[in-house]
């Protein structure tokens, strides 16, 4: 991944290089925005008519796809991403009032970064821990039976 970059820094040139050799794949427009994501650590506006020029879409059609898929973000996230599980075993666990706590620990809301950019914490649907739950998970590690001082003291923050 790039160093994080303004959006507006962002070359519609090197959007149209990284993603162009996927064009030929079937079903294109997922991977390119994977790419894009993981290139930026986010999807830039500036890749929305560029995608939608190389797929023949209309720019709704492609920022449809992106606003559908929750894990495609339009801002770069923080250095760690906190994924709080809001389904119905983490609820009946208490998992409402443990994520209640940990945003206010943090001091963020959902979809929120701390202000020095450490953590990014987003509501997630079922990490099939439910056995375990309430879940999260920080970046790619699930962790169960969390509570909100194992989740800051997991981050660091």
């Amino acid at each position: 991944m790039r160093d994080a970059a303004p959006a507006s820094d962002i070359d519609p040139r090197d959007i149209r290089d990284l993603v162009t050799p996927l064009a030929g794949l079937e079903g294109p427009l997922l991977p390119m925005l994977h790419a894009i994501q993981e290139e930026w650590g986010h999807v830039p506006a500036a890749a929305v008519p560029v995608l939608a020029d190389i797929l023949n879409l209309g720019r709704a059609e492609v920022l449809g796809v992106i606003s559908f898929y929750h894990d495609f973000r339009d801002h770069p996230a923080g250095r760690q991403v906190l994924k709080i599980c809001r389904a119905e075993a983490c609820q009946a666990m208490g998992g409402a009032g443990m994520a209640a706590e940990t945003l206010v620990r943090l001091g963020v809301d959902w979809h929120g970064t701390t202000p020095d950019g450490a953590v990014t914490v987003e509501p997630v649907y079922c990490l099939g821990l439910c056995a375990c739950a309430p879940a999260a998970m920080i970046g790619d590690r699930v962790i169960g039976r969390v509570t909100p001082e194992r989740l800051v003291r997991e981050l660091g923050a």
